[in-house]
């Protein structure tokens, strides 16, 4: 990569770093925070829900603008409803304005991500593709380590502290946004969708040839937040597990997340293609659902959940890299479909985990088992009937 594409993925990183961290800065802080305003459970899955909801329905919208209107104005306005959303959180104690600002930020995060993958694809070539989706995912995984840490660190001064604190820094990378990121070459955007209506963007992505990538990855989003959201309450009762267990089994999961995307990602793509490399770890990722249900201990579990998690931080920017490369100048429209199904991963996947954990505590790993299985299968086929050429230009 020349010296300019450096440092354009450097600002991007940092936008998406930020984003990411700042979101996870609050969550140490939301369990003592419902209880501080009088609410419990109901309101923090509503907390989660209200982000992904609004996500979904606004990623369709917001991909297509950034193809018209352009990447830099959707970032920097992506940036601009973190930074309301946390502003709104920090100021207020009623649970319906808390809600309205977890959707602000919802719409902050439709804006923002999409546009940045398809900033990646207008200064990258095909073959650096993968290597710079790689690092942007990279950014992700590092800010969902460190924003807790440092959520859980400035509480000590105020529970409100973090959320000040995210509100600033947003704020600070919308102004240097502003400054440094300028708006990357590409062509000029040619309408081939009616509608920016998402029923309509959802029947029209299944027309696209990369529409099986976004299956595959709202499988993946759905598996991973099935995963997490019961992983904390089976660790703890399967094996009494501490918080500071669960705190160290997440930010080590998260770390070989961080060095597999920066430094593994490129290299296996080189060596094997994308295709080779989905259906490789969708089928690792099976394995440690199928390791979940016999793991006798807390240490085989960890290493089980590393596996699992090993496996969907490579799947992340490799399927990316494969939507970019099958949307040839739809690259708005196709990332924020990208991240349309993906956010319907990350609603119905902890809802149904849930639901199944409460039935039994390990039926969630054989859901995702069953699933993963199923999509492994159907990849394999979908792969034979396209040509290599499709995707290694």
């Amino acid at each position: 990569m020349t010296t300019k594409q450096k440092k354009q993925l450097a600002i991007l990183m940092l936008n998406m770093f930020i984003a990411v961290a700042g979101f996870g800065i609050i969550i140490p802080i939301i369990p003592d925070y419902l209880k501080m305003i009088g609410e419990g459970g109901t309101a923090a899955g509503l907390m989660i829900s209200v982000f992904a909801g609004a996500q979904l329905l606004m990623s369709p919208i917001a991909g297509k603008w950034a193809d018209v209107y352009g990447r830099r104005l959707m970032i920097i306005l992506g940036l601009i409803g973190f930074t309301i959303s946390m502003g709104v959180f920090y100021l207020s104690d009623n649970l319906t304005v808390l809600l309205i600002s977890r959707a602000i930020g919802g719409v902050g995060a439709a804006l923002l991500i999409p546009a940045i993958f398809a900033y990646v694809a207008d200064i990258t070539t095909l073959k650096q593709r993968a290597k710079g989706n790689s690092y942007i995912s990279a950014a992700m995984s590092l800010g969902i380590v460190i924003g807790p840490g440092i959520g859980g660190f400035f509480a000590e001064f105020g529970l409100k502290a973090p959320l000040l604190l995210s509100a600033i820094v947003s704020f600070v990378a919308v102004i240097s946004s502003i400054i440094l990121l300028k708006e990357p070459d590409r062509e000029p955007y040619v309408q081939t969708s009616e509608s920016e209506s998402l029923p309509r963007q959802l029947v029209s992505s299944t027309r696209k040839p990369y529409f099986f990538v976004l299956v595959i990855n709202l499988v993946m989003a759905f598996g991973l937040m099935a995963y997490e959201s019961v992983l904390g309450l089976f660790v703890s009762e399967t094996f009494s597990a501490t918080p500071q267990q669960i705190a160290v089994m997440i930010t080590g999961t998260g770390i070989v997340s961080v060095i597999v995307q920066l430094f593994a990602v490129d290299r296996l793509v080189s060596l094997f293609g994308e295709i080779k490399v989905v259906l490789i770890f969708i089928m690792l990722a099976a394995l440690g659902f199928l390791f979940s249900l016999f793991a006798g201990s807390y240490t085989i579990f960890f290493a089980v959940t590393l596996i699992i998690f090993l496996s969907t931080s490579i799947l992340r920017p490799v399927l990316n890299t494969l939507v970019s490369k099958m949307a040839d100048k739809e690259q708005g429209f196709a990332m924020g479909m990208n991240n349309a199904y993906m956010s319907i991963g990350n609603i119905v996947g902890p809802t149904l985990a849930g639901i199944a954990f409460d039935i039994d505590m390990r039926y969630p790993f054989v859901m995702g088992l069953v699933l993963l299985l199923v999509t492994f299968a159907g990849t394999l086929n979908w792969s034979k009937r396209n040509t290599a050429a499709t995707f290694e230009q």
